[in-house]
């Protein structure tokens, strides 16, 4: 048996996905240095979490909620980049996410910006609510 840790709630305020990588020709640019934003989401309990996002926008109504499950102790690297149902995730576009799961969680928030070739690389928890 494992204890769950985490919240239910989480939101990440600064979300941005370039249209764009230091390479243009698909051919030579790995998936893994092409622009963008991931929710890394750890599920410790003993259940698995049923997790929605919603994005929120300066500039429209909100979109979602865009759905996953998280395995019973298992972690899920999310890419916005891949979220297409109930829409895609527009590129050049600021947004904002909150994540809600039915059992608690730990989310960690990263970007990947490759429009430059120094490429520039975040990382941080993001916020949580009970």
């Amino acid at each position: 048996m494992t204890h769950a840790i985490g919240s239910r709630r989480w939101a990440i305020a600064d979300g941005y996905i370039p249209s764009s990588s230091a390479s243009y020709d698909p051919a030579l640019v790995s998936p893994a240095l092409v622009s963008h934003d991931s929710a890394c989401i750890l599920n410790t309990g003993d259940t698995p979490a049923k997790v929605e996002i919603t994005l929120f926008f300066s500039d429209r109504e909100p979109a979602g909620p865009y759905r996953l499950t998280v395995a019973a102790r298992r972690t899920a690297h999310l890419r916005f980049n891949d979220l297409d149902d109930p829409e895609r995730v527009p590129r050049d576009t600021p947004y904002a996410s909150l994540i809600e799961s039915d059992t608690p969680i730990v989310v960690q928030q990263t970007r990947l910006d490759s429009r430059q070739p120094p490429h520039a690389l975040l990382s941080t928890i993001a916020y949580c609510q009970e």
